[in-house]
């Protein structure tokens, strides 16, 4: 049998590396070998670690759409607390993942000001964001982590599911924003950054949901 090292693994941007027969104290090992400091994303389920390299692209649609949560949080005065890419595991259940972001927000108040996060303990995230799912791997830890809302953006088109049942389903309403249009919303906010940049889309995103929620309230 041969022996690699991590180091040795070069894996080429918006690529992915599939490891089968992963323990968790491998797990474990190659989590701290990773480093926190890194760029790549991570999602284990049931012995299989699925390594991944994103593209500046998926970056860059992770930051907006990251951006435009919170911006709907604040024109709606909704108190959250971000954790952005925290790696969420519990050994018992076989899982770990990464979200490209995550929000507390009904559970808020029970993770404030809390620098580790122990889900034995603490809930998990209330609504997370993922760009381009690329495996059932991190569908699975999703399901298994219990996420009761999770956004999906793929294919220029965002989808939301919501946790019914043990599974997810998918919805055209967001229960975070349910009387907001949410994926027409973010979606025109991606086309209108690619043609004039992220600055302008994401004030005109802002006044488009301030426009919204005052015709709402009339």
């Amino acid at each position: 049998m041969v022996t690699l090292q991590l180091q040795q693994l070069d894996i080429p941007v918006g690529q992915r590396l599939l490891l089968r027969d992963v323990n968790w104290e491998e797990f474990e090992a190659i989590l701290a070998e990773l480093g926190e400091h890194r760029s790549s994303r991570i999602a284990y389920y049931q012995g299989l670690l699925e390594i991944r390299m994103p593209l500046p692209k998926h970056e860059r649609e992770k930051s907006l759409i990251s951006d435009a949560i919170k911006m709907l949080l604040e024109e709606l005065e909704i108190d959250c607390e971000c954790f952005g890419s925290t790696t969420f595991k519990r050994q018992e259940m076989g899982y770990g993942i990464e979200p490209d972001e995550c929000f507390y927000i009904q559970n808020h108040q029970r993770v404030v000001g809390k620098d580790r996060l122990d889900l034995a303990i603490d809930p998990p995230p209330d609504l997370a964001l993922e760009v381009d799912v690329t495996s059932q791997t991190q569908l699975e830890a999703y399901l298994q982590l219990g996420i009761p809302e999770l956004w999906v953006y793929e294919g220029n088109e965002l989808k939301i599911y919501v946790l019914e049942s043990n599974q997810y389903q998918q919805t055209a309403i967001s229960p975070t924003f349910s009387k907001l249009p949410i994926p027409s919303l973010i979606t025109e906010l991606l086309e209108q950054s690619k043609k004039s940049g992220r600055s302008p889309a994401l004030r005109n995103f802002r006044k488009a949901i301030k426009t919204t929620i005052q015709n709402l309230e009339k």
